[in-house]
């Protein structure tokens, strides 16, 4: 599974920068050599098909915008845009083939990253950065970006930071905190942490001009699992040791390509592997045959309710590590019990990990994800009693009778 990863994920993503490549070397060679013999025009006969086949993956890549924009429209309504606080234009949909150029520099002159700051005790791993647009703004939408690794590596520098971006520049403030890593940590000691993070961001967000009334959370692969769980378990106490009172609900969620399974429940050979192999090894303090109970609070298939929040959850199709087949069941549970629009969007082509950096695909998520935060932020607040500014104004004003 992790050779057919690598391989997928960097070739699929980086198509249209091995394409160009791949002519620069071919006429370069013609150049240098000319086509007298055989043997330079069978390579550059088979230069040819290589670049076909990554004109190909570069035409998939650009099917994602169809794909995320008819999972919004299915979930949300036909007319969801008009929802917005401004449509998407022509630009919002195309691809910004300017900011592809160079894949792995995602730095963003609009957007500020302030770092490190301690949501807890503990020491670097219970650290968070917030991202911010450089205009001073308030009371914005708050995204918490959970990064993935399984359990056991990854930092919060490395994962998200396209969206992220994206969403500060936007006005959105994005909050990216580490949690403590396997095997030192054993769970729910991840979890754990998260929950702390969420009630930081209430307490403490609104001094980087956030709204600590709406939260949306994200991630992908494990941090899509814990994304996914932060949202279910709003009401589980049991993790919130010592801060039982703190609100750790999740108003939105956009887990990319997670772990729904977390017990083997469906039986997949990839569900038990993990389980067996990495879970039960070296995640978990003990195996599923002592302990399966904890599996099963860890798993956010069984932890649906039917007031799990707004969803739009996303899966590369070709995914080697966490097969489609568990996001599909993983969406079936929840359209079956929650009273909330549940979008899917599957993206064809699509490896794990296919949005760590900018590329054709992850650009048209990306922005797609935008459109599914601000559309859900747009309902929480539209149900919202106005709050005065004044509280002599929530007062009800005397009307003096008439007189004569």
């Amino acid at each position: 599974m992790i050779p057919a990863f690598f391989s997928g994920w960097l070739t699929t993503e980086l198509a249209p920068h091995l394409l160009a490549l791949n002519a620069a070397g071919a006429a370069l060679h013609v150049r240098r050599h000319g086509t007298r013999g055989w043997d330079d025009r069978l390579a550059l006969a088979l230069q040819a098909v290589s670049a076909a086949g990554y004109v190909k993956l570069i035409r998939d890549s650009q099917l994602a915008m169809g794909e995320i924009e008819d999972a919004l429209r299915e979930a949300l309504g036909d007319d969801y845009a008009s929802g917005l606080e401004r449509e998407p234009d022509a630009d919002d949909l195309a691809t910004p083939w300017g900011q592809l150029a160079m894949p792995f520099r995602m730095a963003n002159d609009e957007v500020v990253r302030e770092s490190n700051i301690a949501y807890a005790e503990g020491g670097k791993r219970y650290r968070l950065d917030v991202y911010h647009g450089r205009e001073p703004q308030q009371g914005r939408p708050v995204l918490l970006q959970v990064h993935g690794g399984g359990w056991v590596i990854g930092h919060k520098a490395q994962q998200g930071v396209p969206l992220m971006q994206h969403m500060a520049e936007r006005g959105w403030i994005c909050v990216a905190p580490n949690y403590p890593l396997s095997p030192r940590a054993k769970w729910p000691e991840h979890v754990v942490a998260l929950k702390r993070a969420i009630a930081w961001v209430r307490e403490n967000i609104a001094d980087y001009g956030g709204d600590p009334s709406f939260l949306a959370v994200t991630g992908g692969s494990a941090g899509g699992h814990l994304a996914a769980l932060l949202a279910l378990t709003s009401d589980d106490k049991s993790w919130q040791p010592g801060f039982e009172d703190a609100d750790t609900s999740v108003q939105a969620c956009v887990p990319h390509y997670g772990v729904y399974d977390f017990a083997g429940q469906t039986n997949t050979a990839a569900a038990v592997q993990r389980r067996e192999e990495v879970l039960g090894r070296v995640v978990m303090p003990a195996r599923y045959e002592v302990d399966p109970q904890s599996y099963l609070q860890a798993s956010p298939l069984e932890r649906i309710t039917e007031d799990a929040p707004p969803f739009l959850v996303i899966h590369g199709r070709l995914d080697s590590l966490v097969p489609v087949a568990e996001a599909r069941e993983f969406v079936q549970r929840l359209r079956e019990i929650s009273h909330h629009p549940v979008a899917y969007a599957e993206i064809s082509g699509a490896q794990h990990a296919f949005d760590i950096f900018p590329s054709i695909r992850s650009a048209h998520v990306v922005r797609g994800a935008e459109r599914f935060l601000s559309w859900t932020y747009r309902q929480a607040t539209a149900q919202q009693p106005p709050t005065p500014t004044d509280p002599d104004e929530s007062a009800p004003t005397e009307v003096a009778a008439p007189q004569g």
